[in-house]
């Protein structure tokens, strides 16, 4: 009758040190980590017109302000998604500063784009600034500014 309740002692403790060595080799992201994160998946998503996880990552009182000063919603943003069909050759973002306020975090970054606009070869930067807020558990961007700028 011993070996029993030894094999299940011997068994229930192996159960408990798989998942406290499993969780050590997990590393945590920081909130740094998951904006610089949110901001590359909000990138591509636009470009392959992925609507829900632009919802998701939208709060619903989201305003943009477009490198031209005009701004939009949520649904214009959305809109823009969904109709975007411009030829990207390539977007990549450099020079992230990201600060965080408790719940609400600040983020920069430039964004390189690459593409072919009415048959031309374009190179267009612009720098973001974007705000999010902690809600539920995961950050939403409330507002997004972009500037153009400019070639010298």
């Amino acid at each position: 009758m011993r070996w029993p309740l030894f094999s299940l002692c011997a068994l229930l403790a192996t159960a408990w040190t798989i998942p406290v060595n499993a969780s050590q080799e997990l590393s945590v992201k920081s909130d740094q980590e998951l904006l610089i994160e949110i901001e590359q998946n909000w990138n591509a998503a636009f470009y392959r017109k992925d609507i829900v996880f632009l919802e998701r990552v939208l709060a619903d009182e989201f305003i943009a302000t477009y490198d031209d000063g005009t701004r939009g919603d949520k649904a214009h943003e959305l809109a823009l998604a969904a109709a975007f069909n411009q030829q990207v050759e390539s977007a990549a973002q450099d020079d992230f500063a990201v600060q965080v306020y408790r719940d609400t975090a600040v983020v920069r970054l430039t964004l390189h784009l690459v593409g072919i606009h009415l048959g031309e070869r374009i190179e267009v930067v612009l720098r973001f600034t974007d705000v999010f807020v902690m809600r539920d558990g995961r950050w939403q961007c409330v507002s997004s500014q972009s500037t153009r700028v400019n070639p010298k």
